[in-house]
């Protein structure tokens, strides 16, 4: 598929970046000596968070995914210095791991975690019981998990932050956004409750969420980077009809730098599941942005373009059925790019039932219409085949 015009401008914008985000935002350091350190230390940079004050490593850890404590106990012997869990990955058990890791780190790096909860009471219980599995008295970060619109961020979810800010709980109230960010950020950087925005942002995405985040960033909000990989495909393993296809040596850390070059980014969050998954990850901080960085993440967008779902939101409520399609693209992408099966079917079981009865296959004409280029019935169907 060719890509746009505007696609690949936007693409070619990043190459002016980095001397701006190394002028203003970020500062190197060499991390003190780990314990177990590799032959040659890697390289850290460091941005701060808004106006928060909180100084991170521009690469952190999102622990979703991870169930080895021992990548994330490395990770923080290494230098990073962001950690970012949510009440309810693993169905739990995500903070109790992530607790035991960082224990003897606490105070040495910067936590959050997510509610998913709809209610004050709801959000404050889940904060309490996030407190206890981690093993900490406060997070430096708590989120409402997974907005988004204006609409979802509620005066009482706000209040329960402020209540849980006075009682010394939290330091910083956030929000995280998987789409609808163009309307929803605008709207957060204005918003004198909100410290932190939690946002998914990668290079599949347009300028509109650029120029979203750059609004925020002014308005002296910390920005965090999610889904900076692009749906990942890190995990395909030869046999996999999408290998030959996908298979890129270095166009994932490539997403990642793509990422970073944006001054307007205070950190970033990839999973990281294996020590050298982790080791890939830190080379981002070391190696600029560049020309063949560019040209390798140009040739994987035309190859992940039928697969990928940016959450643009553009498709949201065209399906006849009410299918939640982004949603059930997202799942899919948990299973094929990140290689989580059962974080994909547990998300997909808790479709609404008259959702999850839904069978692509049996429409002739599928009415959703990706302007992005997914092969949106192809993707649902497959997902339905999948999960059910």
């Amino acid at each position: 598929m060719e890509l746009s015009s505007s696609r690949r401008r936007f693409l070619a914008a990043g190459l002016s970046l980095p001397a701006v985000a190394s002028a203003t935002q970020t500062r190197s350091a060499e991390p003190q000596a780990p314990a177990k350190g590799p032959a040659s230390a890697p390289k850290f940079t460091y941005r701060t968070l808004g106006k928060t004050g909180l100084k991170v490593t521009s690469v952190g850890f999102g622990c979703m995914i991870t169930s080895d404590g021992s990548v994330v106990e490395r990770a923080a012997d290494l230098g990073i210095t962001y950690f970012d869990t949510a009440r309810g990955y693993q169905s739990g058990n995500n903070e109790r791991m992530v607790g035991a890791a960082l224990k003897n780190k606490r105070n040495q790096i910067t936590l959050s975690s997510k509610t998913h909860a709809g209610s004050r009471e709801e959000a404050l219980r889940d904060l309490d019981t996030s407190l206890k599995e981690l093993g900490t008295d406060h997070l430096d970060i708590w989120y409402l998990h997974a907005k988004s619109n204006p609409g979802e961020v509620t005066a009482e979810l706000i209040d329960a932050q402020q209540t849980a800010k006075k009682a010394g709980k939290i330091r910083f109230a956030g929000v995280s956004t998987h789409g609808g960010q163009t309307e929803l950020i605008p709207f957060l950087a204005k918003h004198p409750s909100i410290d932190v925005i939690l946002t998914a942002y990668n290079f599949t995405m347009g300028t509109e969420l650029e120029r979203a985040i750059e609004e925020a960033a002014k308005a002296g909000k910390g920005v965090v980077a999610m889904k900076v990989m692009a749906g990942g495909f890190r995990r395909l393993r030869q046999g996999d009809p999408n290998y030959n296809r996908l298979k890129q040596d270095g166009a994932l850390l490539s997403a990642l730098k793509w990422v970073m070059r944006n001054p307007n980014v205070g950190t970033t969050i990839p999973s990281m599941t294996d020590m050298d998954q982790l080791e890939e990850n830190l080379k981002a901080m070391a190696q600029p942005w560049g020309a063949a960085d560019e040209k390798l993440l140009t040739a994987h967008l035309e190859r992940i373009t039928p697969l990928y779902c940016r959450m643009c939101g553009q498709c949201s409520g065209t399906c006849p059925k009410g299918l939640p399609v982004a949603d059930v693209l997202r799942y899919l992408t948990y299973a094929e790019g990140y290689g989580q099966f059962a974080l994909g079917r547990e998300h997909f079981s808790q479709l609404a039932p008259r959702h999850a009865a839904v069978k692509c296959n049996e429409c002739p004409v599928c009415s959703v219409q990706c302007p992005n280029g997914v092969h949106v019935a192809e993707r649902l169907i497959r997902a339905q085949e999948l999960f059910a």
